[in-house]
């Protein structure tokens, strides 16, 4: 089955995409493109998975550079293919040849290109790491090895959207305690429950740190299970595991 991947005009010319669960070798709860080996899918299902991503992306197995994603808002900058997995959760190149990776499964895989500067980026951000400014620490990232923040360009691709992401007060006080205008990205729930728009506060973290376009492609992955792997749904229907999708870019 052909992979489906879904690309960003604002991220043109540079190779990228936030590839879907179609077109994968897994089964069961992981059926399709799962490339998580966090996940307790099958090793040799992951391994085919990311390959195919890899070949999809024109670079060799070794240069689908990722890091063990931990909610931080740490970056680093890859400098040549490896595979080792430091703990972080935004990535900057400037060598050809690389693909920077993340894996989300509700979170935001955010992918930066700055193609006059040759510069790319790669960040994961869940709630956590949004507010503790990892999209603002990779733009940072590749401003040091020579991007300039007015011709960069930032997209989210698919993330749980507001109507699907219910959360308690204790969520959004961390918010407003940090700044009192986040209130702004949630909107009233059930009783003393609220709904969070993290694409929102994504694109607004965006803009607050300069880039020339912010975006986010409206996938929302738990509205669209035949497509997106979602953590979120797979708690709700009490599934024991669940998928990890992948986002790439390279130069």
């Amino acid at each position: 089955m052909t992979l489906e991947i879904i690309t960003a005009d604002a991220l043109a010319p540079i190779q990228h995409g936030f590839f879907t669960r179609r077109g994968g070798a897994s089964s069961g709860v992981f059926q399709g493109l799962n490339c998580g080996f966090g996940s307790s899918d099958q090793h040799e299902m992951v391994a085919i998975n990311r390959a195919r991503v890899a070949d999809a992306m024109g670079v060799e197995e070794l240069a689908l550079v990722g890091v063990h994603q931990v909610h931080s808002a740490d970056v680093i900058a890859v400098s040549e293919p490896t595979a080792e997995k430091p703990k972080a959760d935004g990535l900057v190149t400037r060598t050809p040849g690389i693909a920077l990776s993340v894996l989300s499964a509700d979170c935001q895989p955010v992918l930066f290109a700055d193609a006059q500067a040759g510069v790319i980026g790669a960040c994961h951000a869940g709630s956590k790491g949004a507010l503790a400014g990892v999209i603002e620490a990779t733009v940072a990232a590749m401003v040091d090895l020579g991007a300039t923040r007015d011709s960069t360009a930032g997209v989210i691709g698919p993330t749980i959207s507001q109507r699907a992401y219910e959360v308690g007060p204790e969520f959004f006080e961390d918010f407003v305690a940090e700044d009192a205008n986040f209130a702004r990205y949630f909107a009233n729930g059930n009783g003393d429950r609220m709904m969070f728009d993290l694409p929102g506060f994504g694109l607004s973290r965006l803009r607050e740190a300069g880039v020339s376009r912010a975006e986010w492609t409206h996938h929302c992955t738990y509205s669209d299970p035949d497509r997106f792997y979602s953590y979120r749904r797979s708690v709700h229907d009490k599934d024991p595991d669940y998928g990890r999708l992948i986002a790439a870019i390279s130069m």
